[in-house]
Parts: structure tokens; C-alpha cells; sequence
């Protein structure tokens, strides 16, 4: 029997795969849960043989929680879940230890990578930027001004510049906004 932990913020979505999982005669659903921050304590009371993550949720999302499983419960497999299929994405799902990667979209048959986005994802390379340029770019996806990224996070006005400058030379963009469409579009951020 694979005992499987389920994290997904939508209740209707957590319930219909759960349902799905367990109409298969050796999967058993051990645990679910609707938060990235409670994978981990799940995982380790109910020792999950994989862990079936989305990749956004509240608390985290997948990507931090299957380092963290990789960590704490190296014997649990993690298959990550999303709507987005990016090849960003995909590769930050194998560099946190993921076996799987699912789209929320593929026929509930069928568990595998689309090879349109394996190809993606390899033929980008890695995300060259760095957590902070990360951060700065997602903050800056909303158009807000230099003044109201840098109050955000708690940075200089200058510091911000910094940043937004490297990813944007980094990416090869003309602009901030640019930059950060595009790191969102690999799905870098």
C-alpha cells in the first residue's frame, strides 16, 4: 500500500484528488493538509511514503516544504502539483528533491512531465537570480514605485536599484517590469 500526505489550499481540489487517489486499490490517503508550513509536521506524524505537493499555497507552498521533507523525511517521495506548467518551475521542483512533477490541467490517468517542458526547463539552464533579486522582482510585478518596493521589504531606495538593475542585466531586459514578466514567465519567482 502507497500512503500518500496531500497538500492543496482549495478544499475542492484536495477532496477530488483524495477521492481519485483512493479509488486506486494500493494508494491510501494518510493525511492532507491545506498549508505549506503544515507539511512537515503532517509528514512526520503520519510518515507518508510521498507527499503530493502544490506547488502555491499558503504558508510556503510545495517548493520550500519538499526541501524540508528532503530534510526531516528523506524515505517520503515528493510529487509536486501546479496549474502552471513552466520550466522554471519544473527545475526548482527537481533541485528541492522532487521525483514527479504533475499539471493540474493532464488527465488524472496520467503522471508524468510534459516533454515540451523538460525541454524548457533544461534548455533555460538555472535561474541565475539570486533570492533577493528574486524578491525585489516579484515585489516589483505590481508596477508599484522604487519608494514602496524598498518600505515592502524593508530596504534602501538604493539597495532596491541595485537589485533591479543586476536581474535586469541578468535577463537581458530593457526595463524593471520587463524583467520581472520575464523571471515570472520562466517561472523563477
Amino acid at each position: 500500500m502507497i500512503r500518500v500526505l496531500l497538500a492543496e489550499d482549495q478544499a475542492m481540489v484536495r477532496g477530488a484528488l483524495s477521492a481519485l487517489l483512493s479509488l486506486e486499490k494500493d494508494i491510501e490517503v494518510i493525511a492532507e493538509v491545506a498549508r505549506g508550513d503544515e507539511v512537515v509536521p503532517a509528514a512526520l506524524s503520519a510518515h507518508p511514503d510521498v507527499a503530493l505537493l502544490d506547488i502555491e499555497m499558503p504558508g510556503g507552498g510545495g517548493l520550500p516544504a519538499a526541501q524540508a521533507l528532503r530534510e526531516y523525511l528523506p524515505s517520503c517521495r515528493v510529487v509536486i502539483l501546479t496549474t502552471f506548467g513552466r520550466g522554471g518551475y519544473l527545475r526548482r521542483a527537481m533541485d528541492s528533491g522532487a521525483v514527479g512533477f504533475l499539471l493540474k490541467d493532464a488527465p488524472a490517468t496520467e503522471l508524468a512531465v510534459d516533454p515540451d517542458l523538460a525541454l524548457a526547463a533544461l534548455s533555460e539552464g538555472n535561474n541565475p537570480l539570486t533570492n533577493r533579486e528574486r524578491e525585489v522582482l516579484s515585489v516589483a510585478l505590481s508596477g508599484i514605485s522604487i519608494a514602496d518596493i524598498a518600505a515592502q521589504l524593508y530596504l534602501s531606495e538604493g539597495t532596491v536599484r541595485n537589485h533591479l538593475s543586476i536581474a535586469t542585466q541578468k535577463l537581458g531586459a530593457h526595463n524593471r517590469m520587463e524583467a520581472a514578466r520575464l523571471a515570472e514567465q520562466k517561472g523563477w519567482l
